[in-house]
């Protein structure tokens, strides 16, 4: 065929632009891979125990059972993470934000603690919950619209889960101020996001740790998107790089590798605990998922992404791990089968019983002590409920505040 001199101009734009996004393709895996080696990992992505000189002595005392129960709450985590998803689509809860990819991340670093811990976690950190304790019905509540705030925070030592991007790295730090003028020996851990990374308040939080040597563990789960933005575009050089800008030692470690996770962890809390100050902890992660049931990742993520982090699923590399150990025999993977779906049904069932409160309740958890103001707004917003409100039989509008 004897091109014209307009499609011939068109072909060789076609070949410029092939070879751009192809130039861009590569650059891309390239920067991928020597984000991959730069990482401290003590399972590979085949199951394959590696030896790391820092980490192993903080995982040296974890044999197949104990490497089997980690499995077992990352499969659990999974499974809670697709029934939150479930009872979103079906309008059982309003939002959810799922952690599909994240297991490794939020297992390994939870497990890492005492029970005199304290924890300061975002919204997507429901893994981290439920590995403190929280019930299952808690784990829902804020997502149904219930409360402000799903559990006791004192019962569980977990603060309620934070959505103002960032704050909790403040309220974290606050608190291992206490730990510290207490002369106690517990310590604060605070999760973040990539993109939190960013934000004023969580500098404000490494400055005030570094200053006054609090013991607090920054830990950092980079899923490298926030919501739609690439982590590449607010961060040119690796997250954990800039703690040590505020004197804060750091890691980065795989957060796809349980093991790494818990390690980096215990060492990190260790030294908190024992004078040495605060660090940073850089988790690389992929959020496998949409950023919450609101979002379309379709929209900004190229799919080829996903089949390049699909090989490094958490659970898949430690089920390796297991059965090169002889430990991943048909009855543990029953095991962990009725744990997942145990879990999962009583969230769902004590999700769907969660009670709608009457509106009035709103007023009721603000200030830890009534006051004349709030009383006030509370009295107009009953009247303004009181309108559409279908007449009591003694002709009156109900008092309930619009309970449904």
């Amino acid at each position: 065929m004897i091109q014209t001199p307009l499609s011939a101009e068109r072909a060789d734009q076609d070949a410029a632009s092939r070879t751009a996004v192809g130039a861009v393709a590569d650059a891309a895996t390239q920067a991928d891979a020597d984000e991959q080696a730069s990482l401290a990992r003590l399972v590979s992505t085949s199951g394959e125990r590696l030896p790391n000189a820092e980490l192993d002595p903080w995982v040296a005392e974890l044999d197949a059972a104990a490497i089997a129960e980690l499995y077992q709450d990352m499969a659990v985590i999974r499974r809670l993470d697709a029934e939150g998803t479930a009872l979103q689509r079906q309008g059982e809860i309003g939002l959810w934000p799922p952690l599909l990819g994240q297991e490794a991340s939020q297992i390994g670093s939870a497990r890492a603690l005492r029970g005199d811990d304290f924890v300061f976690a975002t919204y997507r950190d429901m893994g981290v919950a439920w590995a403190r304790g929280v019930r299952p019905s808690d784990l829902n509540r804020v997502w149904r619209g219930a409360t402000a705030s799903g559990w006791n925070p004192y019962e569980v030592n977990m603060a309620p889960l934070q959505v103002i991007i960032g704050a909790q790295t403040l309220h974290a730090t606050g608190y291992a101020l206490g730990i510290q003028n207490d002369g106690a020996d517990a310590v604060a851990l605070t999760y973040l996001g990539d993109g939190a990374s960013s934000q004023g308040d969580v500098n404000e939080a490494l400055i005030f740790a570094a200053s006054y040597q609090a013991p607090v563990v920054f830990f950092c789960q980079n899923n490298h998107w926030a919501i739609s933005e690439p982590v590449g575009l607010q961060a040119h050089r690796p997250i954990a790089d800039r703690a040590p800008g505020f004197g804060i030692p750091s890691m980065r470690v795989d957060g796809n590798d349980v093991l790494a996770v818990l390690a980096a962890t215990r060492l990190a809390v260790e030294r908190a605990r024992t004078g040495g100050g605060p660090s940073f902890i850089e988790a690389v992660t992929y959020r496998m998922g949409p950023h919450t049931t609101a979002d379309d990742p379709r929209k900004y993520r190229d799919p080829a992404d996903l089949e390049i982090w699909a090989p490094r699923d958490p659970l898949a590399r430690i089920e390796a791990l297991l059965r090169g150990l002889g430990a991943f025999t048909r009855e543990f993977e029953q095991q962990v089968a009725d744990a997942a779906d145990t879990a999962a049904a009583a969230v769902r069932a004590e999700t769907i019983a969660i009670a709608q409160p009457a509106a009035h309740e709103l007023f009721e958890h603000i200030y830890a002590e009534p006051h004349s103001g709030l009383a006030r707004q509370r009295a107009e917003y009953l009247r303004y409920l009181a309108q559409f409100e279908e007449p009591t039989e003694s002709g009156q509008p109900s008092t309930d505040g619009g309970a449904r």
